[in-house]
């Protein structure tokens, strides 16, 4: 049976992806340039690392997030530039929401987790408002561009096999212009982006990838002596500078369209 990716602490993961959601989050606004005073809709929050940043930069009117898990969701309320937002258990193929409620509507880091994308970027869709931005940006999964690609490298290289996302490919380039046209999405655009982030030590780096929900379940099943091979494999594969850091790239696709009158 196939192991199941669950969020369930957001503490862990605001350490594990929130920050790179930062990271990444940053050049996509700077790409998006939208403008202020916009009403938000961030699908698949989790834990608000990409909804703070947003509430922080672009001044929104309003800002509503949806995700399946409560557990993250009560660490995004407890975030001071999300006091008044309206966070709600809800499903991205499902939005509970009326149509047009929203100028800006964006999915970070989401939909290759989406078991059926198309159906939630249409959902992305009927809920922005004529002339609205229709907007995502996710890990290239395929190209290792994700930010552990390296750690389930070496375990499936071990014969050891961790969970995988649904719809893995939703992030390549091709799918999701593909996807946003299917939508009827206009004036389609998308752009690469590569960010990093420096770990102080191998032991931030590892204590890190134990509060991840995609590779933890899989940590906890392996003896020691597989653990301290998988360590090694990182460590060779992952090299430190003088200081000890660990510095190192992950890549994300983002795409924005506008929605049709």
């Amino acid at each position: 049976m196939a192991q199941e990716i669950r969020f369930d602490n957001g503490a862990a993961y605001e350490r594990y992806m929130g920050r790179w959601s930062q990271l990444v989050g940053a050049a996509f606004l700077d790409w998006l340039a939208p403008a202020r005073g916009l009403r938000w809709l961030d699908v698949g929050c989790g834990n608000g690392a990409f909804t703070e940043l947003f509430a922080t930069r672009c001044a929104p009117a309003a800002i509503a997030g949806i995700d399946p898990a409560e557990p993250v969701l009560d660490y995004a309320r407890s975030r001071p530039a999300l006091r008044g937002a309206r966070l709600l258990q809800g499903d991205a193929m499902a939005l509970p929401f009326p149509d047009a409620s929203f100028e800006v509507t964006v999915m970070p880091l989401v939909i290759f987790f989406v078991p059926d994308p198309a159906k939630g970027v249409a959902e992305m869709a009927r809920v922005t408002a004529p002339g609205g931005l229709v907007t995502a940006y996710g890990w290239d999964m395929i190209g290792g561009g994700f930010p552990y690609s390296a750690v389930r490298d070496e375990l499936c290289d071990m014969g050891f096999t961790p969970p995988e996302t649904p719809s893995r490919d939703a992030s390549q380039p091709d799918v999701m212009r593909g996807l946003w046209q299917a939508a009827g999405l206009a004036d389609i655009r998308s752009r690469t982006f590569t960010v990093e982030r420096t770990f102080a030590d191998f032991d931030d780096y590892w204590t890190t990838v134990l509060g991840g929900p995609a590779t933890s379940g899989t940590l906890r099943t392996l003896r020691p002596e597989s653990i301290a091979e998988l360590q090694a494999r990182l460590r060779r594969r992952l090299p430190a500078d003088a200081a000890g850091r660990i510095t190192y790239r992950a890549q994300a696709t983002a795409i924005k369209g506008v929605a049709p009158a």
